[in-house]
């Protein structure tokens, strides 16, 4: 059902900050910023040759990366993408075994432009996952 990863994400208190550090002392390729106000955040992908650290910034009062880093100042990871080729299928077998889907369970566009689900932390070892379909 699982694909690769498609990338790990880390949230932030200041993607500025979180860029320089990446791209100027680890010499890392970052991409531009883009704000995803649907997602109530602002995202940088550090581009790796076997995958993507994703840098989340709270975009809005309602973001749910505010609520993460009130717990988690500093920042932390956030949430671990995985590759789906059929989103809607697998939503549909995490659902019928119990997995809860976050959200009104239908895929919103996500960064890279394509159908996304994220799936409750507490089905999947306390670890919040993201599915993408390629």
């Amino acid at each position: 059902m699982l694909g690769r990863v498609n990338h790990i994400a880390i949230a932030v208190p200041d993607l500025a900050a979180a860029t320089a550090t990446y791209r100027d002392t680890l010499g890392a390729r970052v991409s531009q910023a883009q704000a995803l106000p649907e997602h109530g955040v602002t995202v940088v992908f550090v581009e790796l040759s076997n995958t993507k650290v994703e840098l989340l910034e709270p975009l809005g009062a309602g973001s749910p990366i505010a609520a993460f880093l009130e717990k988690k100042p500093a920042g932390g990871m956030h949430h671990i993408c995985y590759e789906v080729d059929d989103i809607i299928a697998v939503r549909d077998r995490l659902k019928a075994a119990g997995a809860r889907v976050l959200g009104d369970g239908e895929p919103k566009i996500g960064a890279h432009g394509k159908p996304v689900l994220f799936l409750h932390p507490k089905d999947f070892c306390g670890t919040l996952v993201e599915l993408e379909e390629v």
